[in-house]
């Protein structure tokens, strides 16, 4: 399965005329929207209108810039909140101007988190927000910013370098934004070659947005859609680059935990692709021995659904769960268990082998060495 390529039509500026769209030849989306202005719904009836005839559909996604831009007219929203800026109108003001209708239309809205790296030019969302966007040498302001986006429950992460820019968010910057987050990772600005597209599929992106590229440039549209893409990172639970990726987030719960001198065990319960339960280590802060990372990320995931069974779910720990935390995950009936470093004097494989549920399946050693070195770490400090 390929990854996906959007893009992106500013109603004010783009040439409906100078695109040619066939079956061969079209994008996966078509993203619509500006700064500024135009008349979204005129735009895409128009635009719809030019692809009504392809074999399939392109979905429309609306990318606004302010609440005026809403057109039920599009088949989807992304509802964007602009998280690196400081203007609190572009975080929520003007997604409350535009809730009601967009509620009332019925359209397919996605909690997007929009975060612009700085790509060496002055954008024009730059000049509206009245907003700096982010360098990109502050690597850990730009995962910090995209952990709250998913903490706080987006759905996707769009991670832009601007209109224009010189310098598109570089693969760095998206493959440690994806070893963080389970969130759709859009990545749009700068990118003017099949290579550029690539090198960001390569590191992680599921989305690429290509926009006024293809103003000035309409006849690329067919070297962009037929060049091989990279494969599609596997989103299945059991495979595993995702097992990593989801001990990496473990990690840095078990780090919340080294920082507040507990033992450093952290755990995160995922559920389609989705994180539904987080926890750490908190047997000193709360004073209660059951207050283990497994237990936390239980509680926290059955809030999450609304049950006490999570038969779909899979949980990573840093640290092979205790006989405690394994009678909880059988009763929760959780599917699949991932841990990282085994612990042969406390572990369940020692004193309770048979705790979880019997048609659960267990993967040991996922990032083993990272997850031991942090229980290393923390009893060098206490020597």
């Amino acid at each position: 399965m390929e990854k996906k390529l959007a893009i992106l039509l500013d109603p004010e500026k783009a040439n409906l005329d100078a695109l040619s769209f066939t079956s061969d030849c079209h994008p996966d989306y078509i993203f619509v929207g500006g700064s500024t202005g135009g008349d979204t719904t005129e735009f895409i009836q128009n635009l719809k209108s030019k692809i009504s005839n392809l074999q399939s559909p392109i979905p429309v996604v609306l990318f606004p810039g302010n609440a005026s831009q809403f057109s039920p007219e599009a088949d989807a929203i992304l509802y964007l909140s602009l998280l690196s800026g400081n203007n609190p109108e572009y975080l929520v003001g003007q997604q409350v101007k535009s809730a009601r209708m967009i509620r009332e239309s019925g359209i397919n809205f996605v909690p997007t988190a929009y975060i612009l790296i700085d790509g060496g030019v002055e954008t024009s969302t730059m000049r509206v927000t009245g907003t700096k966007p982010i360098n990109p040498s502050n690597l850990q302001t730009i995962i910090d910013t995209c952990i709250a986006a998913e903490m706080m429950g987006k759905k996707a992460i769009y991670l832009e370098a601007g209109s224009g820019a010189i310098h598109p968010v570089s693969p760095d910057i998206i493959s440690a934004v994806r070893k963080v987050t389970s969130c759709t990772l859009i990545v749009g600005g700068g990118i003017r070659t099949p290579e550029a597209m690539n090198a960001a599929y390569d590191a992680g992106a599921d989305i690429v947005v290509i926009g006024n590229h293809f103003e000035s440039h309409p006849d690329d549209l067919e070297k962009f859609t037929s060049f091989p893409r990279a494969p599609r990172v596997p989103r299945d639970p059991s495979s595993s680059s995702n097992d990593e990726r989801f001990m990496h987030l473990a990690l840095a719960e078990a780090r919340k935990a080294l920082d507040s001198d507990e033992i450093p065990i952290g755990c995160v319960i995922v559920s389609q692709n989705r994180i539904i339960g987080r926890g750490h280590n908190l047997t000193e802060t709360l004073s209660d021995v059951t207050a283990h990372a497994e237990i936390q990320a239980i509680t926290a995931a059955s809030q999450t659904l609304g049950g006490k069974y999570l038969p779909d779910a899979t949980l990573y720990v840093t640290v092979e769960p205790c006989p405690m935390c394994a009678g909880a995950i059988g009763w929760a009936q959780i599917a699949r268990i991932v841990y990282g470093a085994p612990d042969p004097k406390r572990g369940y494989t020692t004193y309770a082998p048979r705790a979880f549920h019997p048609k659960a399946t267990v993967t040991a050693g996922v990032l083993e060495d990272e997850c031991r070195a942090l229980i290393q770490e923390f009893f060098k400090r206490k020597r």
